[in-house]
């Protein structure tokens, strides 16, 4: 419900502040929710730019995954985490490697583009200095929402409302959270006018691609994860490191969701008794953080990683930028770029 219009100068600086502001917003309303309410004027901005796949490319690991980091909210893994019992607000203490690869990822992005400006034809940044018009924000009041999400999914829990918790409580305040969130959707679709929706050009074709790919993935995906269940005690997982980067692998090409949770399960039988370390959601702080981390940051590392990649790349397409392929997507960007830096991450903070 939320549109933002405009077409400003398409410079590195512009670009790259763009990215900035979804990274941020990725924690707060979501990798999905950011990745759409910024995407379509990311590329109305870039309209008239020759060179603009880099941009996407980055788009997706910024904006679409790393972002999330900070909040249950910012990616599903996170929030199913925050329901096994990590704090709202524990996830914050993963500012410094959202922080450190965000700046990273912005910083190779800022000289990316400007490599690639400077190749540009001069009749495409003409046409961009004719075309240049000022940015309007439409359906403001579903902020409003957005704010009452935050709210409720960071108080209305058991720990601050104990009767949730109690077997015999009533239905609707068991699901007292999803019953709140519901009318809170249901107030931002009566409130929002339809014509904030149509400027959205909403469709259903990203998502229908998405609930194809991802239905596929789900089913194919569960007899993986029950073996790993019966067998990670063969694995080896023990260390941040081994969490860090398994959580990761299996991310990048199935959902990370039920993965961070498969791990999460791991993590429970990995706990020695007399072993006196910082616990948080039954299990060591460090590994939550390292299963946290590494199920968000390579969500990036494939199209399929994450729900938002495959939607911001089916509506770049249909706004006429080419893609690179599955494959070319990992061996000219992610595997090159992101992979090493996640390597970087992982060798400073885990």
């Amino acid at each position: 419900g939320i549109h933002l219009s405009g077409d400003i100068m398409a410079k590195p600086s512009v670009n790259t502040l763009f990215l900035a502001i979804g990274f941020v917003l990725a924690s707060i309303m979501g990798t999905t929710g950011a990745a759409m309410l910024l995407i379509r004027p990311l590329l109305s901005t870039n309209s008239q730019r020759q060179y603009k796949t880099h941009t996407v490319l980055f788009f997706i690991a910024i904006v679409a995954n790393c972002g999330g980091l900070l909040t249950p909210l910012g990616d599903p893994p996170l929030f199913l985490l925050y329901l096994r019992g990590a704090g709202f607000t524990w996830f914050a203490g993963l500012a410094p490697e959202w922080l450190f690869t965000g700046l990273l990822l912005l910083l190779l992005y800022y000289f990316t583009d400007r490599y690639y400006f400077k190749k540009e034809p001069w009749q495409n940044i003409s046409a961009e200095l004719r075309e240049i018009q000022p940015l309007r924000v439409g359906g403001a009041i579903n902020f409003l929402f957005l704010l009452g999400v935050i709210l409720s999914v960071a108080f209305i829990n058991q720990t601050y409302i104990p009767q949730m918790a109690e077997a015999d409580a009533p239905i609707w305040i068991k699901f007292l959270r999803e019953i709140v969130l519901l009318l809170l959707i249901t107030l931002s679709l009566y409130t929002t006018k339809e014509k904030v929706r149509e400027l959205n050009q909403f469709t259903w074709r990203p998502i229908i691609e998405v609930a194809v790919v991802f239905l596929g993935i789900f089913i194919t995906m569960t007899p993986a994860l029950i073996y790993l269940n019966q067998n990670a005690a063969s694995f080896g997982l023990h260390s941040p490191a081994h969490f860090y980067y398994a959580t990761g692998a299996l991310s990048s090409f199935l959902d990370n969701a039920p993965t961070a949770l498969a791990f999460y399960g791991v993590a429970q039988g990995l706990v020695a008794g007399g072993e006196a370390v910082a616990q948080v959601a039954g299990i060591p702080e460090i590994l939550l953080k390292a299963i946290s981390v590494g199920a968000v940051f390579f969500g990036a590392m494939t199209y399929i990683g994450n729900g938002p990649n495959f939607m911001v790349k089916a509506i770049a397409e249909a706004n006429g930028v080419k893609m690179p392929s599955f494959f070319g997507y990992m061996f000219k960007f992610s595997l090159i770029v992101l992979l090493p830096l996640y390597i970087l991450t992982q060798l400073l903070f885990l």
